[in-house]
């Protein structure tokens, strides 16, 4: 199984957050800075089932605080169907939405694309995120307008290129 989790810290947070999830045990190739609507995603890979993710990581990261609250907003995405895993750091991942019945079929699309290296369906407020490479924005443009030719029945995507940790 897998799950990933979307963070939106308070402002001046994010360094604290990550430094709390890294405390946690987590890491750091499965933890993404992002410049986006969304400040840090973080991936769960070889989960054994719902539980596992909600006692060991889903509860403590919803409850990382100090005096006050670090994090504002989470969302919660279930993995449906696995894309291919990648070791490649991405670039930036792509948040699409699809009609339920084109899941499969726009996944299936997404990965015959070879700056894709992963592209997983979920349960959430989008319905597929996609991990992907560029060389830099104009590339990612490039990428993004592709993806919207060739890629039939993405009704919208929003993207947050990964930045380094620290």
């Amino acid at each position: 199984m897998k799950a990933y989790m979307a963070l939106s810290c308070k402002v001046g947070f994010y360094n604290r957050v990550l430094d709390e999830l890294i405390k946690l045990h987590l890491s750091k190739k499965d933890v993404f800075l992002l410049f986006g609507p969304i400040d840090i995603l973080v991936q769960f890979c070889g989960l054994k089932d719902l539980d596992e993710f909600i006692n060991k990581w889903f509860d403590p990261i919803r409850n990382i605080t100090s005096q006050e609250p670090m994090i504002e907003k989470t969302q919660t995405f279930i993995v449906i169907s696995e894309g291919r895993l990648f070791t490649e750091e991405p670039y930036a991942f792509l948040f699409m939405n699809t009609q339920p019945r084109n899941l499969e079929q726009v996944q299936k699309a997404l990965q015959k694309i070879p700056q894709v290296l992963s592209a997983d369906t979920v349960f959430g407020p989008y319905d597929v995120i996609c991990a992907v490479r560029a060389k830099d924005i104009w590339d990612l443009q490039q990428l993004i307008s592709r993806i919207q030719k060739e890629v039939p029945h993405i009704q919208g995507t929003m993207s947050g290129i990964v930045a380094s940790l620290y």
